[in-house]
């Protein structure tokens, strides 16, 4: 009987939140679709993904810790044989585009750490499709998951570790973006990144951010994915992926700190901005699943790859199932009183990956279609009165501009009105009761990410 009642309780908070998904933003204008995109997004294929999730489980271990040697990549086993095979897979896809990736591995060595016994040489690979305008091309976006697997034993580097949806999924969701977007053009530029060292301590992307930071990127929003395999032995919604994000940036300041709070605006960092604009998209285009924000930066006492983007500054957000099953996470292979252990790939549900990589492509390829943010937004708070002013600066490739705002209250983005192509409007609503942002568009309704204003006085 408990049981029973727990799976109720289960089963009703399961469709609020689902409920919450679709009620978010309802009060916005859709964004239209691009045609295009949303063609792009028929190409994604859950046998592909299938295929990449199942070849990166054969080299039966992907610990960061494990062989890499010549011999153990020409037998198909160990990290390093993963390395050589997604760098592959990114070189193919590649070719079949005319050479319009540019393939690139980011290595180093990883000094002596806690779950790092010895000087270890880790390896991101990515692949870098550039952007045709050649200013609009210095903004990035990028996709990521992490290569790198793990058993009960972070050391353990002879065991099986089969890594199926931790995280052969994300790496895969990055795979197939790649594949996929790879054979159309964006003025801006999108990188599709794997990293390895995730499970020793975020090791990959904590040295791939740096690098992007000291080379001045102007990456504008990170999609990580890790744990996206819908595991198929919960009680799982398969029509709901969660999107993790900051609040306070990691990065910010002291002073920052004390503006923000002063403002109000400890939901609207741009990690929340990333997160409402794949809210959006998932409302323009028919992914399959539905993003539940969940404005956290992560679950409890876990960790994952966009927090190293955040550390540097940069806006980044989690995909991660809605429900996960822990037997099924950093476990040997095994069964133990009825139960299965282990991270296989039995257990992942591959059209539920393809949906999430649908969400992530679309998110991608809208970004990168669309012009630059506008830059320094304010609002006018030099006199008292209850008209807002809003100004800003145009954005390259921008043919109009949309102000948005919301109670303060409220989650996403509750109006859009176009204003033209200005830098400057004024509203008759008190800026003291909503939360305002601006965002760039062309003439084929591209968004750019929204702005919130600071003030000017």
């Amino acid at each position: 009987m408990r049981r029973i009642i727990d799976s109720s309780i289960l089963a009703a908070t399961t469709l609020a939140l689902t409920l919450t998904c679709f009620a978010q933003g309802a009060g916005q204008e859709k964004t239209p679709a691009d045609p295009r995109i949303a063609a792009a997004l028929q190409q994604v294929s859950a046998k592909q993904i299938q295929a990449n999730i199942e070849k990166l489980v054969s080299f039966g271990t992907r610990l960061t810790l494990s062989a890499q040697d010549p011999a153990s990549i020409a037998a198909g086993r160990g990290i390093g044989a993963a390395r050589e095979w997604i760098k592959s897979e990114f070189e193919r896809y590649s070719r079949e585009c005319g050479g319009c990736l540019e393939v690139k591995m980011d290595t180093f060595t990883e000094a002596v750490a806690d779950r790092i016994p010895k000087p270890t040489e880790i390896t991101s690979v990515y692949a870098v499709l550039k952007g045709t305008d050649a200013e609009r091309a210095k903004r990035i976006v990028l996709v990521t998951g992490h290569y790198d697997s793990r058993n009960s034993d972070t050391l353990d580097v002879a065991g099986d570790a089969p890594g199926a949806n931790d995280d052969g999924s994300g790496a895969a969701v990055s795979l197939e973006c790649a594949r996929v977007l790879s054979k159309m053009k964006f003025p801006a530029t999108i990188v599709f990144l794997t990293v390895a060292g995730e499970e020793q301590g975020l090791n990959g992307s904590s040295h791939f951010a740096k690098m992007a930071k000291e080379q001045g990127w102007k990456l504008e929003a990170v999609l990580n994915n890790d744990i996206v395999g819908g595991d198929k032995s919960t009680q799982q919604d398969h029509s709901v992926v969660r999107v993790f994000s900051e609040g306070l940036p990691t990065a910010a300041t002291e002073q920052e700190i004390r503006r923000i709070r002063g403002l109000g605006g400890e939901s609207d960092s741009g990690s929340r901005q990333v997160a409402r604009y794949i809210a959006e998209i998932g409302r323009s285009y028919d992914a399959g699943v539905k993003p539940l924000l969940v404005f956290r930066l992560d679950r409890y006492l876990r960790g994952g790859d966009h927090y190293s983007f955040n550390q540097e500054g940069f806006s980044a957000v989690r995909f991660t199932e809605f429900r996960e099953d822990f037997h099924h996470q950093h476990q040997n292979v095994r069964t133990e009183s009825g139960i299965e252990y282990g991270d296989l790939a039995k257990f992942v549900d591959f059209d539920y990956v393809a949906h999430v990589a649908r969400l992530n492509a679309a998110t991608l390829a809208s970004l990168a279609a669309a012009p630059a943010p506008p830059g320094n937004v304010h609002v006018l708070a030099k006199d008292l009165e209850n008209d807002s002013t809003l100004t800003w600066q145009a954005a390259p490739g921008a043919t109009g501009y949309e102000v948005l705002w919301r109670a303060t209250s409220s989650p996403e983005w509750e109006h859009a009105e176009k204003v033209g192509n200005t830098t400057r409007i004024t509203l008759k609503i008190s800026k003291d009761n909503v939360i305002f942002a601006v965002r760039a568009m062309d003439h084929e309704g591209h968004r750019s990410l929204a702005v919130v204003p600071m003030p000017e006085r």
